[in-house]
């Protein structure tokens, strides 16, 4: 994939993992929208990096869905790039009934719901592009859960299984379907549940998550677990009751 000269769409791209991998894009010669909730962490966003196009968006929103895809169709015809990064974690303890549940944000509708709507939206359009692509950002979570946020590991299981199956569906069109697989990387995605529990260690660099991120879809390379999920992806197979207590560990289910 050539990684230079697209239009990209980065989603929950002001903060975070999404914001690094628009500097790596912009640095690179692409132009790039990014979309987020907030129009303070844009604004911020666009303060570090005036080259970035913003757009308010709660992709949890169906119709803000829609009016995003108006958006980037109608100015930015050229786009060919898709990037399902958005994402919220959330610690839900089942055992205390619906009250975790129901009282916050819906990690479904934005982890899961949104990227399957955008990816319906965009792909017909990016199958006329001499070469496009949709990038979907998932988890190691995905592969070995981590049962203090089990929606989040839940999604991310499920977002590797559609990119599978979206780029079985794509693998004659001009469209490649890529998935990136972090660790733990250090982000504001726990809310500060890192630094309640004592965490030093919050996770790999940003930086370094984007820039093999870039590298390995400039090869072609589909599947992307960057560092311990590579580790998390031979032992799931190999033992998987024993990832699943090694890696919930640190982070066990507090007693009631």
């Amino acid at each position: 994939m050539d990684i230079s000269n697209n239009t990209v769409l980065i989603t929950g791209g002001a903060t975070g993992i999404g914001l690094e991998l628009a500097k790596q894009f912009i640095a690179k010669g692409n132009t790039v929208i990014v979309c987020g909730r907030r129009e303070s962490k844009l604004k911020e966003a666009k303060l570090s990096l005036p080259q970035l196009i913003t757009k308010q968006c709660d992709i949890a929103n169906i119709d803000q869905r829609r009016e995003l895809y108006n958006f980037c169709i109608e100015q930015f015809s050229a786009i060919n790039i898709l990037v399902n990064n958005a994402g919220i974690q959330r610690e839900i303890d089942f055992r205390k009934g619906e009250a975790d549940y129901v009282n916050g944000e819906n990690e479904t509708a934005i982890n899961l719901e949104a990227t399957f709507h955008l990816t319906a939206l965009f792909t017909p359009h990016f199958m006329k592009q001499k070469e496009s692509a949709i990038i979907n950002v998932s988890s190691g979570l995905g592969i070995v859960p981590l049962v203090i946020v089990p929606i989040y590991s839940a999604t991310k299981s499920a977002l590797h299984s559609f990119s599978i199956s979206l780029r079985k569906q794509l693998e004659n069109t001009t469209v490649k379907v890529f998935e990136i697989l972090p660790p733990i990387v250090d982000t504001e995605l726990d809310n500060g549940a890192r630094d309640k529990s004592g965490q030093t260690n919050k996770g790999k660099k940003k930086k370094k998550v984007a820039i093999e991120s870039l590298n390995a879809i400039s090869k072609d390379k589909f599947e992307i677990p960057i560092g311990l999920v590579k580790v998390l992806k031979i032992g799931s197979r190999i033992n998987p009751p024993l990832f699943l207590k090694i890696l919930n560990k640190k982070t066990p289910v507090q007693p009631l």
